[in-house]
């Protein structure tokens, strides 16, 4: 399977660079998985392609403001920081720009000394491991000094940093928001629950790994990042539930899935559990848990297309984001969203 397969062209004026004011004015592309036909919506209609019975699962991780910017001891060379993956209490798996100025035993002061960081070891893929010391609470210093890690395609700052944030956003541990969620308001979902739609959470916190190209031109080769997801017992048996009654299950997200074809059995049946998950998806594979999509329009050759291809078949989704280029959809983060029904 060939890298270039999922390749599509498109103008760079399209990247979303701002998240719209309304949520759910976001435009949507409803796709049906069995015949290819597309149909052109706004957002907050999704409630009119969701069926009482069905069971919208969504991923409540929070965005940590994960990158930092400070200055070296000694030299007072800047320094940026992008957090990746508590490892210890206070020792986290970092990004670090620019890398060679940063040796074990280098320290980096943030905020004028509010936090400090001391490289301590470096990690594969040249990622370091620093221990920061700081008074307080560190998701609060973090709030204060931190900025929100958009991924690198969004050039423009973020105002409000809660527009990268679901309204359900929960547990904090994301490097990157599930943003197909970013669409929904607390009004939509409460309008969704009246129409007796379940909803179910899980977690995942999304890593960087998210944007990280795939490098090798037979896909099969491509080696997936590890994220760390939670499922509790009673999501498990609500989504459970919903399929025995003949439900849908309608993930959120390719994030939500992810999690969802992982804890899930040959018999279709989810399990709560915690742990790391490489799962990679692509077409071929047999989907155990979910039955439909929302999710947003992905990068060219990325491993979220080929998992949208994989629910979809790859010329029918190539076929919709053709149509969306034409139709001057908004794609990536803070772009409109499609549903694979």
């Amino acid at each position: 399977m060939s890298l270039h397969d999922y390749y599509y062209d498109l103008p760079e004026e399209l990247i979303a660079q701002d998240p719209l004011e309304d949520r759910s004015s976001s435009r949507l592309m409803v796709l049906d998985k069995e015949t290819g036909n597309v149909e052109h919506h706004v957002f907050k209609e999704i409630i009119d392609y969701l069926n009482p019975g069905d069971c919208l699962v969504i991923n409540d991780t929070k965005v940590l403001p994960a990158r930092l910017y400070g200055n070296k001891v000694g030299t007072d060379a800047k320094i940026e920081v992008l957090l990746l993956k508590r490892r210890e209490k206070d020792v986290w798996e970092t990004l670090v720009k620019p890398g060679k100025k940063c040796k074990p035993g280098t320290v980096i002061n943030f905020g004028d000394g509010i936090l400090t960081g001391e490289v301590i070891d470096v990690v594969e893929e040249g990622n370091r491991l620093i221990k920061f010391n700081y008074e307080g609470i560190f998701e609060e210093v973090l709030d204060r000094l931190g900025e929100m890690p958009l991924p690198p395609y969004i050039t423009h700052k973020l105002k409000d940093k809660s527009r990268y944030q679901t309204v359900y956003a929960k547990y904090e541990g994301s490097a990157a928001a599930p943003t197909a969620g970013l669409h929904f308001t607390k009004e939509l979902l409460e309008k969704i629950r009246e129409k007796g739609v379940k909803i179910a959470h899980v977690t995942l916190h999304v890593g960087l790994g998210t944007f990280r190209p795939v490098k090798v031109d037979n896909i099969l080769e491509h080696h997936m990042h590890s994220e760390f997801y939670m499922v509790d017992e009673e999501d498990a048996n609500l989504i459970n539930t919903c399929k025995e009654n003949g439900g849908r299950i309608i993930s959120v997200g390719t994030t939500s899935t992810r999690t969802l074809e992982t804890v899930t059995d040959e018999n279709g049946v989810v399990h709560e559990g915690s742990g790391w998950t490489q799962i990679f998806i692509y077409p071929g594979y047999k989907f155990k848990a979910i039955d439909c999509l929302i999710t947003n329009f992905h990068l060219p050759e990325s491993t979220l297309i080929m998992l949208v291809s994989a629910l979809a078949g790859r010329e029918k989704v190539l076929n919709a984001y053709e149509i969306a280029v034409k139709e001057k959809y908004r794609f990536f983060s803070f772009g409109d969203a499609m549903f694979i029904k």
